[in-house]
């Protein structure tokens, strides 16, 4: 049984990451900051067979990612996806820039997922798949960035893109295939109301990319539907 551990499971994407991966069969660990507040993803846990496990884990304290690795001890991770993010506070731009905000989505957005990185790189070197996965944004790109605004969430994204192009290249040697891939514009919490692709549509898109990343593509930017994002 391949097994995946996705953090931000409790809500929006990571939830149906959870979702899809344990109706297929996966095992599942299902990481957040309390799960016995993730009302959804307990009910989830139910109806999964037995497949799928939470895992307290907050991205944002050191502690609390070491302390899930330890949990783990020394089993094997097929597929890693860094799920946790925030938004931030609206309106940061020039003049209107909340630093104290910006620290903090710094903080879960680009030191986040490196934490997990580095704690569960021995698992998955372990797995078979030896597949890392984090999701970023379109608004992390500068290629891609006309309209300005949301300076905290963009630099966030943009320096997490580096990171894990870093990463990428570090974890090369152990045979570890570590990318990046933006979901598109989907409808949960962040993306709001009006988003193009629902949750559902754009798990499954993504998880086909996934099936088909070889080493060979490590340190890439997808979009979820496969093609080279711009930087």
């Amino acid at each position: 049984m391949s097994t995946a551990l996705i953090t931000g499971a409790n809500r929006g994407l990571g939830l149906e990451f959870a979702r899809q991966y344990a109706a297929e069969g996966w095992r599942v660990l299902a990481a957040c900051r309390d799960p016995s507040q993730a009302q959804e993803l307990e009910e989830l846990a139910k109806t999964a067979a037995g497949r799928l496990t939470t895992l307290a884990l907050d991205v944002a304290g050191a502690d609390s990612v070491a302390h899930a690795a330890q949990q783990l001890q020394d089993e094997p991770i097929d597929v890693l996806i860094n799920c946790a993010g925030v938004m931030g506070a609206e309106h940061q731009t020039l003049g209107r820039i909340d630093y104290e905000d910006w620290l903090q989505v710094l903080e879960v957005n680009t030191l986040g997922p490196l934490r997990v990185i580095e704690a569960f790189a021995g698992h998955i070197e372990r797995g078979t798949r030896k597949l890392i996965v984090t999701l970023t944004s379109g608004m992390g790109s500068i290629a891609d960035n006309n309209s300005g605004g949301w300076i905290a969430y963009r630099s966030s994204k943009a320096a997490l893109n580096m990171a894990v192009k870093c990463a990428a290249i570090n974890l090369a040697p152990r045979h570890i295939a570590c990318v990046l891939i933006t979901p598109g514009w989907v409808r949960t919490d962040m993306g709001g109301p009006h988003a193009t692709l629902t949750p559902e549509q754009s798990v499954a898109a993504m998880r086909r990319v996934f099936g088909s990343i070889r080493q060979a593509d490590t340190g890439r930017f997808f979009n979820y539907d496969g093609r080279t994002y711009p930087w």
